[in-house]
């Protein structure tokens, strides 16, 4: 057993028992490592330590209870292992700054915690060979694109409660940019394409600790802004790195497909292949496919 496996077997265990009590030494016995070790490879795998990872996980799975079911709130607390409700509810407005009743009432986007997979750092492929792993599909390519305009809304974003992708809590910001897009999208029609929307990260575009996040459609014509809050968008041409997302349902589609997507780019495909791209990410959605899928395109930097 590699080492990476080792702890991608202790991560589906404590998915698996995530309201028992779980300590370092229990999940250290459990792939017959050392405590010591264990907590080492852990952190430097998962970038937490192991009791901050399973409070997280705990946490995330508190904010989809509280999203989908009328469970009372002690009731989740207990049945995810905290026997203290006012210790709860401490926890939670720590990791996302608002508290379980206020975060029912009012649902906003979040980013949360996701069980990472370690698979993905291990495994490389070759251009346009789709790689299959927990029901996401990831295929990779280069493509000439041409230039296009779109129409939405602009916002700068704090780097530092966004990024690194998957690993930060709190409020979505991108996801509440793309709720307003979608809550006024009616008024653009026939200004733009309703079936191709896209969201575009630009890193150089305004500080060390900012980013600026652009949400829109591609437009019909050289269209003008409809309102005072809205902005236009060149996505210059050129060749891209385009990596297609595929997954079973458009939730997991955008929140655990995208995460690792973007993960896998940077952190394995682009570094092997050496290739360097500009600070700009663009993902395109397509509406009208019947798998939901997602295509992340990255601009190749000119040698």
């Amino acid at each position: 057993m590699h080492a990476w496996e080792a702890i991608d077997q202790s991560l589906r265990y404590i998915e698996e028992h995530i309201s028992e009590e779980i300590n370092a030494q229990r999940l250290a016995d459990q792939v017959y490592l050392s405590k010591f070790y264990f907590q080492r490879l852990f952190k430097r795998l998962v970038h937490r330590p192991v009791q901050e990872y399973i409070k997280l996980r705990r946490l995330a799975i508190a904010l989809e209870l509280l999203k989908t079911t009328d469970l009372k709130i002690i009731d989740i607390a207990n049945q995810l292992g905290f026997t203290d409700p006012s210790n709860f509810t401490r926890i939670f407005k720590e990791a996302y700054n608002l508290t379980p009743e206020v975060y029912r009432k009012t649902r906003p986007r979040m980013n949360v915690i996701r069980k990472p997979n370690l698979f993905l750092n291990y495994h490389s492929i070759d251009e346009g060979v789709p790689l299959i792993v927990n029901e996401i599909v990831i295929e990779i390519e280069k493509k000439e694109l041409d230039e296009e305009l779109y129409l939405g809304y602009n916002e700068t974003i704090f780097l530092g409660k966004q990024l690194p992708v998957g690993q930060q809590t709190g409020v979505d910001q991108p996801g509440e940019l793309w709720r307003t897009f979608h809550q006024k999208k009616h008024t653009l029609k026939g200004i733009v394409d309703t079936d191709v929307e896209v969201g575009i990260s630009d890193l150089a575009s305004h500080s060390q600790n900012h980013f600026h996040y652009f949400v829109g459609a591609r437009t019909l014509d050289a269209a003008i802004p409809v309102s005072a809050d809205m902005v236009t968008k060149i996505v210059p041409g050129g060749l891209y790195i385009v990596c297609k997302i595929e997954a079973e349902t458009k939730e997991k589609l955008v929140t655990e497909a995208l995460n690792e997507a973007y993960r896998y780019l940077f952190d394995v495909w682009l570094p092997k292949h050496e290739i360097r791209v500009s600070s700009f990410s663009l993902e395109k959605y397509y509406k009208k496919e019947q798998i939901p899928s997602i295509e992340l395109c990255l601009k190749v930097e000119a040698e």
